[in-house]
């Protein structure tokens, strides 16, 4: 499958696709037992969230740095429509830059910055304990993510993600990279401070970042991280499940599903898996991820120069 550039308008139709994948996750997980909107009618729960967090008058804090609370509130949709925009949905993609595994990268370190100031701007204690927490867990995850990025791109002598997609014609990288593509799902759950990452949000610090949110800017937030986990699944579905690759439907319906179908095995997870103190992410991102990822690059790379 070759992937070429789209033209600009096609970023409309892709951003709509991002909050409506992000929202069919919210669903899902509001659908499942111990979601976190769950209740009566589980899965109309988001629906009615929204409509809830829109009507209600948003809750300042005293002495509140207005700018930079805005920035970290808005950021997390900001970065993930970044992150999508690089991303081929079938033949095609928004933003083809050569150095597409970087741009996404660099993106997912912004968030460093997006959710500290999310932490920093009520000038309250809580969320600037999340925002810390967040940053201490990201020295955990952050380098075994970027060498798993890095390990697609080394099979495709390439950092365009459409050149990785196009490597993949026959067999997928999943296959023999399975290590890297666990990394990465890892990483992705790391920076949408999803379910054994989330303490950064936890309820032992009163909500952290999200404690003083109320009406939009929770909103935004609360969107901001299904928006961030859609967009990583999705990256994940290019960089090791063949991008649009698959019989009979169309190259961007191909995408689309895959891409649910990550999204899904990410929310059914969230509530299965135990919750880490930041010190214990470092710890295992250290001396287990780094390692093993480590390892997958080191066979890719010997793979690569065995074929010449």
């Amino acid at each position: 499958m070759t992937v070429d550039a789209a033209p600009v308008w096609a970023a409309l139709p892709v951003l709509a696709a991002l909050l409506a994948v992000a929202s069919a996750g919210a669903v899902l997980d509001a659908a499942l037992p111990g979601g976190a909107v769950g209740g009566g009618a589980r899965a109309a729960r988001p629906f009615a969230e929204t409509a809830r967090l829109l009507r209600q008058r948003r809750r300042t804090t005293a002495v509140r740095d207005g700018l930079l609370w805005q920035a970290g509130v808005a950021g997390p949709v900001v970065v993930a429509a970044l992150m999508i925009a690089v991303v081929p949905f079938g033949g095609h993609v928004v933003a083809d830059v050569p150095v597409g595994v970087v741009w996404f990268n660099a993106m997912d370190v912004c968030l460093w910055a997006v959710v500290w100031l999310a932490g920093w701007g009520p000038d309250s204690p809580y969320p600037l304990v999340g925002g810390y927490r967040y940053l201490a867990q990201a020295l955990g995850y952050e380098l075994p993510l970027m060498f798993a990025l890095t390990a697609p791109a080394v099979a495709a002598g390439s950092l365009d993600v459409g050149a990785v997609v196009e490597a993949q014609d026959g067999l997928w990288f999943v296959v023999w990279m399975p290590v890297a593509f666990v990394v990465l799902l890892l990483g992705v759950a790391g920076f949408s401070l999803w379910g054994p990452f989330g303490a950064p949000g936890g309820d032992d610090v009163a909500g952290g970042v999200f404690a003083e949110a109320s009406g939009v800017d929770r909103l935004l937030l609360l969107a901001g991280r299904y928006a961030l986990l859609t967009a990583g699944a999705a990256m994940a579905v290019a960089l090791f499940l063949g991008g649009g690759a698959g019989p009979w439907l169309p190259g961007w319906l191909w995408s689309l599903l895959k891409t649910l179908a990550v999204l899904g095995c990410l929310v059914v997870l969230r509530g299965r898996l135990p919750g880490l103190r930041p010190q214990v992410v470092v710890r295992l991102g250290w001396v287990v991820a780094l390692p093993v990822v480590l390892l997958q690059v080191l066979a890719v790379s010997i793979v690569v120069v065995a074929k010449g």
